[in-house]
């Protein structure tokens, strides 16, 4: 099966790749402290952190949904291939009916934007309720570090340019087929969809996971970028051990196609769907 594409329920389901980000190793953290950074860093030896960055189309009798929008051209010329890569899927901007944000992070949603302009000037934007609420009152800024408010700066873009086309989505059902499971701790609201099949289910994770050959195996690995890394990890652990229990697919903002998870010694794999 093509590993950028899958049929889940009523939706033929297509990954975007919007690019490619690289890092210093310095990025990483472990719940555990630095002696268990490093042995796990020195374990998995690669020289630095280089993700694939997705969203994700899904087509279906509702018109197209997209879950994030990728980078848009604001981090350079690695990333920000979503919407060449839509297009080469016969997808048109204008086409766009709902685009369902993970969380506020730049990487998935400032493709949102064109320019000055939204860049789908039809499409209603759902976000999780929890994550706007906080990063759209400017009030929780003082109390953001100040290199994990970039969320702010998008909610308020967010609010210019598609305004009176903002849905705010509590976990649950977002739509038919569709329940947004919140996986708090990258972000204050970060969440993730699951679209319900008939013989599998698709969980679509955003960042639950950066990287998922270190982070399955080692959960207390966490990022810099995260909110709350404590709450990131409850929040890994915990997805990480539903995905393998329930036998779902699973992808995400940071994951090479589709995957499932298998429980491994004290950890878990990411295994090719």
């Amino acid at each position: 099966m093509d590993q950028h594409f899958r049929r889940i329920g009523p939706y033929d389901v297509s990954i975007l790749h919007d690019g490619v980000f690289e890092a210093p190793l310095d990025v990483l953290i472990h719940a555990e402290g630095d002696a268990a950074r490093n042995q796990a860093v020195a374990r998995w030896g690669k020289p630095k952190v280089s993700i694939t960055v997705n969203c994700f189309a899904l087509k279906g009798t509702d018109g197209i949904t997209l879950i994030d929008a990728g980078t848009g051209p604001s981090w350079g010329a690695a990333m920000g291939h979503a919407p060449a890569a839509m297009a080469a899927a016969g997808m048109a901007p204008e086409e766009v009916a709902r685009v369902l944000i993970t969380h506020l992070h730049g990487d998935h949603a400032l493709g949102l934007f064109d320019g000055d302009s939204p860049r789908f000037p039809k499409a209603e934007i759902i976000v999780p309720e929890a994550e706007l609420a906080f990063y759209g009152d400017e009030a929780n800024r003082a109390r953001t570090p100040e290199k994990k408010q970039g969320g702010f700066a998008i909610a308020a873009t967010l609010k210019k340019h598609y305004a009176d086309r903002i849905r705010l989505a509590p976990a649950g059902d977002v739509q038919s087929g569709i329940t947004l499971i919140p996986l708090p701790g990258h972000s204050f609201g970060h969440s993730g969809y699951l679209i319900a099949g008939q013989d599998e289910s698709l969980l679509l994770w955003g960042d639950a996971l950066h990287l998922s050959d270190l982070q399955a195996s080692e959960p207390g690995i966490g990022f810099v970028y995260d909110f709350d890394a404590a709450t990131a990890l409850a929040s890994r652990r915990s997805i990480l051990e539903r995905a393998a229990h329930e036998n779902w697919v699973v992808s995400g903002g940071h994951v090479e196609g589709f995957k499932r998870v298998v429980e491994k010694g004290a950890g878990y794999e990411l295994v090719p769907a």
